[in-house]
């Protein structure tokens, strides 16, 4: 005994004094998607590779000089691939080594090019693979949180407005209303992607060259589906819609991330919860109280996604008031940095939901210590006796409050009782028997009669799992579609930028 909780004081301690982003790290499952991994360097060297190939192809430049600018690209990308090389983003720098390694007359490999072209073309190279990346951990979640739902189709849990316990519905009805919020983030994320994936190169400055360089070839070589035309956009306006689009579709999923996170995290305040963390690597032991199980994750989990909102936000003070072309909001850092911390916010979500301890005789037993099936009342009142439904809403009213003052759940309340009140409320007899009274208090067949359109009846319930994980399995398609592309794209420049070397 005194070594497990030794043990368990140490990992408590442990949780306490690692970083955050540390722990989440060090949670991730083994084959989940990294953050961005390519620098500006790798970035300039693709480019390089696809405006050599094409100033050969469009003549531009003679195949002899062709040949020998591809093999310094070779030795400056070698040079910075090594241990400890230098890795310049900034061309001008690339340039001295490519001279200093092939010769002076390599520096026309620059030719129609800009550093202005040039720095927005890697933004949307380093954007669009930072999207895809974050969409894969979008993914893992969602399939995380229908498989949950799936498992919980007649799990009645409480449901709140207000912070007050409202009505009853079912768990998978509720996790499903959070995969509608990440199935409508998938497609921003989707549409995003798609402005982002054109092509600036060629644009040089702002209005092209004096060279017949072709900038559609440009865009097949790097793997875009198109250019950004108007070649003043290209550079000077389009940046700061796709850095901001892209920091808003993260912010707006941390939105869903948050709520959810709360929502759980409330669970804790009671002293009988019936939705938890699973003890283990998500959850910490006091220092000094030892009854208590703190819910880390879920506070690592917050931080993540309000940082992400802030981070987003960053991208929208950088970006205003400033004149066209200045450097300030065409830089795809504070972006990417969104980015990445909204992908591990994803990956720790996944966790979350794999390590939910969910107990549904305590979620029904809370549903049934209150008065959250009063409108099942009021409603049973109209469709079985043509009740208005405002008395109906009224009796239901008055039974909650004598209910409550006499400290009765509402199975509690004699029959009689409601006769009385209804009694007093109307003048009337109360319209329905018994059987027909208690079975309007029944969280069960509130939750599982219901008729309308996208509730919580089984039926329903089953019909939009089945939608989700279609649109699901969709995008995970569209995901690989989109890196197949890429990668034959990078495939097919290798190709034609080796012909040049040998």
């Amino acid at each position: 005994m005194k070594r497990v909780f030794g043990s368990a004081l140490i990992a408590a301690f442990m949780i306490a004094a690692v970083p955050l982003v540390a722990q989440e790290a060090a949670r991730r499952q083994p084959g989940a998607p990294a953050a961005p991994g390519h620098d500006p360097f790798y970035f300039l060297g693709v480019m390089n590779k696809a405006s050599v190939v094409m100033l050969n192809e469009a003549g531009i430049v003679p195949p002899a000089l062709a040949s020998q600018i591809a093999k310094g690209v070779v030795q400056v990308i070698a040079q910075g691939d090594k241990p400890g090389g230098k890795r310049p983003g900034d061309y001008l720098v690339f340039e001295e080594d490519l001279v200093a390694a092939a010769g002076p007359d390599t520096s026309r490999l620059h030719t129609g090019r800009s550093r202005q072209d040039l720095g927005s073309t890697s933004a949307r190279m380093q954007l669009r693979e930072g999207l895809l990346d974050v969409f894969d951990s979008l993914g893992a979640a969602r399939e995380q949180l229908l498989a949950l739902a799936a498992q919980h189709q007649q799990t009645i849990i409480p449901a709140y407005t207000h912070g007050v316990q409202a009505q009853p519905t079912s768990l998978a009805h509720y996790l499903l209303a959070l995969e509608a919020a990440f199935d409508r983030d998938a497609e921003r994320f989707r549409q995003a992607y798609a402005r982002i994936n054109a092509s600036p190169l060629g644009a040089a400055a702002l209005g092209t060259s004096g060279f017949p360089i072709d900038r559609k070839r440009l865009a097949v070589l790097l793997g875009f589906d198109g250019v950004v035309e108007n070649s003043y956009d290209a550079n000077h306006v389009s940046p700061a819609e796709t850095n901001a689009e892209l920091a808003s579709v993260v912010a707006i999923s941390a939105l869903a991330v948050g709520h959810f996170d709360q929502d759980l995290h409330t669970q804790y305040h009671q002293p009988v919860p019936w939705m938890t963390l699973k003890e283990g690597k998500l959850t910490g032991i006091s220092s000094i109280m030892p009854q208590k199980r703190n819910p880390s994750a879920l506070e690592q989990l917050r931080a993540l996604s309000s940082t992400v909102i802030g981070d987003a936000q960053t991208v929208y003070f950088v970006e205003h008031n400033t004149t066209t072309g200045m450097s300030d909001y065409r830089g795809a850092g504070p972006t990417l940095q969104a980015v990445t911390k909204a992908s591990r916010m994803y990956r720790l979500l996944r966790d979350v939901l794999v390590d939910l301890d969910i107990r549904p005789d305590r979620a029904l037993a809370e549903v049934n210590a209150d008065y959250s099936t009063m409108t099942e009342v009021a409603d049973t009142l109209l469709r079985v006796a043509n009740v208005p439904f405002r008395i109906g809403h009224h009796f239901a009213s008055e039974l909650t409050t004598y209910g409550r003052g006499h400290g009765q759940t509402p199975k509690q309340i004699p029959y009689s009782e409601a006769v009385r009140i209804y009694k007093d409320v109307t003048g009337e007899k109360l319209p329905l028997s018994e059987a027909q009274f208690k079975e309007s208090l029944s969280a069960e067949n509130m939750v599982f009669n219901r008729h309308g359109l996208g509730g919580p009846q089984l039926s329903e319930v089953k019909r939009m799992q089945q939608a989700q994980e279609s649109r699901l399995a969709s995008d995970t398609g569209w995901v690989k579609e989109q890196r197949s592309k890429l990668q034959a794209a990078m495939t097919a420049l290798n190709q034609a930028f080796d012909k040049l070397i040998s």
